[in-house]
Parts: structure tokens; sequence; C-alpha cells
């Protein structure tokens, strides 16, 4: 049984116990690649998908009528370094690297933002205290970590809001106007299965975008459309972004 079929499984497994026992099953942390093979398959119990905070990239799966989403064991755990003074730059791969010397299963582990040199983990409510505890150095920086209720301000990244000039709403045209490439190289990234509209999938670079679909390009990053705001003289479209850097 390879990779997808196990996954599908396990998700098969959560559902079906949620809808014959009549509680809430979730699972570990999913990728966007593994949240799109859910929305493809025939659950048995209707789910949510969460990943800690609006716009979450990797997120869990809660399986159940009756779910909210401070029903989710995730905890946001911030990193912080002891002295800011005399810690390292620290990057978004310093802050993992730590975490996976610690034996730690990567699905355990959802998004990690990092602001002023700060890193905030979403992770598994079972797995905080064992990372609290044991996680005391990130290169040469020794630092303290501890369970907060949010992210802080500083944290929030609001998405820059630009205009963009396309051809069409196609997604392939709105991707290729927004990272300024080619059609060709724009309808490469969907045969690479790169290319998510609100978490799921997309194969079709016809795929035609609604206001507030939020895209997400694997090796680019990630925007929402807005909408239209207006056509130019030569018929082409004015659209609104948030962009996220």
């Amino acid at each position: 049984m390879d990779d997808t079929q196990l996954l599908k499984s396990r998700l098969s497994d959560l559902s079906r116990r949620a809808f014959e026992r009549n509680y809430t099953t979730f699972s570990d942390f999913l990728t966007m690649e593994e949240v799109g093979i859910l929305s493809t398959m025939k659950s048995e119990s209707p789910f949510i998908i969460y990943g800690g905070y609006e716009g979450a990239e990797r997120c869990v799966a809660a399986f159940g009528d009756k779910v909210n989403y401070s029903d989710f064991p995730i905890d946001c755990v911030e990193i912080s370094p002891l002295l800011q003074k005399f810690a390292d730059s620290l990057t978004h791969r310093d802050f993992l690297g730590s975490l996976m010397n610690l034996g730690i299963n990567r699905s355990t582990l959802g998004d990690i933002i990092v602001a002023d040199n700060v890193g905030y983990l979403f992770c598994l409510r079972s797995m905080s205290e064992y990372i609290c505890d044991s996680l005391t150095r990130i290169k040469h920086t020794t630092v303290s970590c501890r369970v907060i209720d949010e992210l802080p301000d500083c944290a929030v990244k609001e998405p820059e809001v630009k205009e963009i000039i396309t051809g069409s709403l196609r997604t392939d045209a709105v991707i290729a106007a927004v990272y300024h490439l080619s059609r060709n190289d724009a309808k490469t990234l969907f045969l690479q299965d790169r290319v998510f509209v609100n978490h799921k999938p997309v194969s079709s670079t016809s795929h035609i975008l609604n206001d507030g679909d939020t895209v997400s390009v694997r090796g680019h990053g990630k925007f929402v459309f807005n909408g239209t705001l207006r056509s130019t003289k030569k018929d082409r479209l004015v659209i609104e972004i948030g962009l996220y850097i």
C-alpha cells in the first residue's frame, strides 16, 4: 500500500469512527496536498480543517457534526531567544531543524511563523509540553518556550494589497500576472501539482477565480483574489489581490 492509500485509509477510519460513535475525531497536521486528497474522498462524517490561525497551510482535519475551532487540539508555542541582543538571526529552517533534531514527527507540527527573531509554532497539544521542556537551543542561541493563547499582533502578517492587470480571471493568467511568469511557465506549475485554491489542488489552467479565493503556489507564495476593479481601454482586467510577502 503506497503513502496515498495509507493516508486515505487513516482518514476514512477517522471519519467512520466519528460517524459511528457520534464524537469528534482529529487527524494529525496535513499538508496542502493531503488536504487536497481528503477533499476528493467520500467522507461518512462532515469535516472542517484548521491550522491554529486563519490562512494556515498545514491543517488538522476534524470529523464530526458539531466542531468549533476552539475544539481543535492545537497549541501555539512561542520560541524566544533568552538574550535577543546576542542571538543568532533565526530563520524558519533553523526552528524546524532544531525541532526535527528532537526526534519529533513532522505530522505533529503545523506552521512556524517567524517575527522579530521569535518563532511561533503551531503543534498538537500532546506535543507542546515536550517541546517546551526539550527545546533549549537553536543554532548557538539559548531559547525559552511557552504556550501562548494567540499570535501577537507583530506575528499576524496582513497581505499587501496590490492592483494587477491580467487578460482574464483564469487561474493560470492571474498567477502569471502576479508572479511575473510566462503563461507557459504558469501552466507548468499546474502540471507539477503546485497550485492550490482554498487548500484544494487545481489541475485545470482554465479554472476561474471567485472573489475571496486563496491561491497558494508552491515555490512562489500565496495571495487572496479580492475581485475585479475595472477594465482597461484594451479590455484587460484590473484586479485586486492581497499578496502575502
